[in-house]
């Protein structure tokens, strides 16, 4: 084990033993970083995925989340769900030969179908790992514009407005399609947040694809005793709506760290009634991810340096949504209490 936090009774943990979590109770879900692809499917009572997100060096290690009570678990569509009465895990996969943009359309909506007849209707985080995300899609742009298209659909056709839109990760895979996978909630919990140094995803110009991308910047999850886990979207080196610090590694880390120190410091926070002040050393569970694999050590030495002692950190070596990020780093930070 790595290190496990919660929020009352939702609880993730980064997790080094080879397929992820025994046969204890109350997992919501498992998803392995790895180098292999594997599911969706329900594994040991569980929701289960394996995610090819580095080669056979990599440090493996597997994304545990567990609710306080028994879970139900079950399949739709391809996809494989877990849910407790409160939260819902629910993953998915496209397949590697599909139309992305349509592909990826109908596994969101898929999704959407178990949030919505099962009555978790709240979306709170999301995650999505590409394959060839910066390929040519052979129509003039790239794979990651092809899938923000479909994304964006979905959210339309879904009844999502950019207001009510997740905190969210998107960077490449290894391979296996477009993999997915997401927590949602029964009561309303979830408070969207931006980042007064960044443009709002959904609003970047057109020049960054026909879709503009669809996630929050962050998103706080109330938990039942009144406290809450601020997740923290995958972030990168931009400001405003451009790419900061072309080529440099080092500075784009920084930078990457900076906008995540303004995002969840005191003054954004309280724009959205959220009684805290907290800083990167405050945060845990983060995934580094960094698109060249010999800049690890890099990212490795800025993060120690900032991070608290006891906070997991993951590296993961995958390409990152614009082919000139080098890095893009998520967490979670602790409980924190609303004003």
């Amino acid at each position: 084990m790595i290190t496990a936090t919660s929020v009352a009774d939702l609880e993730c943990g980064f997790e080094t033993a080879a397929g992820g979590p025994g046969h204890d109770g109350g997992v919501l879900g498992a998803v392995e970083y790895c180098d292999r692809v594997g599911g969706p499917i329900v594994r040991d009572g569980r929701p289960f995925m394996a995610m090819p997100m580095g080669d056979e060096d990599m440090t493996r290690f597997t994304e545990v989340w567990r609710a306080g009570t028994s879970v139900v678990t079950g399949q739709h569509r391809g996809l494989a769900y877990a849910c407790d009465g409160e939260y819902l895990f629910l993953c998915g996969r496209t397949g590697e030969d599909a139309d992305l943009a349509t592909a990826t359309e109908e596994a969101y909506l898929a999704a959407f179908e178990v949030v919505r007849l099962l009555g978790y209707p709240h979306l709170a985080r999301m995650w999505n790992m590409v394959h060839g995300i910066n390929d040519p899609d052979g129509r003039g742009g790239d794979v990651y514009g092809r899938f923000c298209q479909g994304r964006a659909m979905a959210f339309e056709r879904g009844g999502v407005p950019p207001g009510m839109l997740p905190a969210a990760t998107c960077v490449g895979s290894h391979g296996g399609g477009v993999a997915f996978y997401l927590l949602a909630t029964r009561t309303p919990r979830a408070v969207h947040i931006e980042n007064p140094r960044q443009t709002p995803a959904y609003r970047y110009p057109p020049k960054y694809g026909v879709k503009a991308p669809s996630f929050a910047r962050a998103t706080y999850l109330a938990a039942p005793d009144g406290t809450g886990r601020l997740f923290v979207s995958g972030t990168a080196s931009i400001v405003g709506s451009e790419t900061v610090h072309v080529g440099d590694m080092a500075r784009q880390t920084t930078t990457t760290l900076e906008n995540i120190a303004v995002l969840v410091g005191r003054e954004n926070l309280s724009r959205y009634g959220i009684d805290a002040d907290l800083s990167l050393r405050d945060l845990d569970g983060v995934k580094v991810y960094v698109k060249r694999k010999a800049d690890i050590p890099v990212a490795r030495r800025i993060c120690a340096e900032v991070f608290g002692p006891s906070a997991a950190v993951a590296y993961v070596n995958v390409d990152i949504c614009r082919d000139d990020l080098l890095v893009e780093i998520e967490a979670v930070a602790p409980r924190v209490r609303p004003a």
